[in-house]
This record gives C-alpha cells, sequence and structure tokens, in this order.
C-alpha cells in the first residue's frame, strides 16, 4: 500500500498543473491519502519503516489541495470569460 500511496501521489503532482485534467490530480490525491494513512498505521503496528508511506501521503495531500486550487481558478476563470463574452454581445456597435 505505501508504494500504490508513493505512486498515486506522484500522479496527482503531475496531473494538478494540466488545467483539463487536475481532476486527475484530485482523485489520485484522495486515494494517496487514503492508503498512506493506512500503509503508515500497518507499518507502525509491524515495526517496520514508514518513509515510503509517509512520502505518498505528503505528495498526496499536496497535489490534492493544488489540484483542487487550480480546478476551481479554472472554473472561475471559464465562468468570467463567459460573462465578459455575453456582455459583448449586448454591445450596440
Amino acid at each position: 500500500m505505501a508504494v500504490a500511496s508513493l505512486v498515486l501521489g506522484i500522479i496527482s503532482l503531475v496531473f494538478m498543473f494540466i488545467p483539463g485534467v487536475s481532476f486527475v490530480g484530485i482523485a489520485a490525491g484522495v486515494v494517496a491519502v487514503i492508503l498512506g494513512a493506512l500503509a503508515m498505521k500497518q507499518l507502525k503496528a509491524a515495526g517496520q519503516p514508514t518513509g515510503m508511506a509517509t512520502a505518498g501521503l505528503v505528495m498526496g495531500i499536496v497535489g490534492l489541495a493544488i489540484a483542487t486550487i487550480v480546478t476551481i481558478v479554472c472554473g472561475a476563470a471559464i465562468c468570467a470569460a463567459g460573462n465578459v463574452i455575453g456582455g459583448l454581445s449586448d454591445f450596440n456597435w
């Protein structure tokens, strides 16, 4: 689970900057956070190192936060552009 969390955390970080598919970063980030937390719990109980689980958890949280912000900003920009274009149609040429 720690490896899966790490991989999904990396995927979340990669897709967070791509505006059209930042929702993939959000989904990967959520799954990375869940798997990272579960892996840390299991590894601590077994007395094993939790480095990869921690890295996956941190990357998942960062990717999730930034991808969410990018999605909100892109949505706001699209709405603002729609309002500007809609306002231009009322202009008397």
